[in-house]
């Protein structure tokens, strides 16, 4: 019975240490969360999860702001605007 709680004094941080590696990792290089965003032609501005297999985005490209939906299998364009940026 004593080496039941040594083992789980053990263990315990242990387990607790990698979920929290995982959630810190998983948080830090996920797609679109990535703030140095400056060079590319492509930028991601926004993600919105819509259900468990779905996002709509918002992509800026060429001056211009895409709303894409983007699931698994397939991404489509939603609509098209014009950036508005203050000068």
């Amino acid at each position: 019975m004593l080496w039941y709680f040594v083992k789980l004094l053990i263990m315990l941080p242990l387990v607790g240490g990698m979920a929290f590696g995982a959630l810190w990792l998983w948080r830090k290089y996920q797609p679109g969360m990535m703030a140095q965003q400056g060079d590319r032609m492509v930028k991601l501005l926004e993600a919105l999860p819509m259900g468990t297999s779905g996002k709509l985005a918002v992509v800026e490209f060429e001056g211009r702001r895409i709303l894409l939906s983007v699931t698994r299998g397939r991404i489509e364009k939603i609509a098209e605007g014009e950036t508005t940026r203050a000068r």
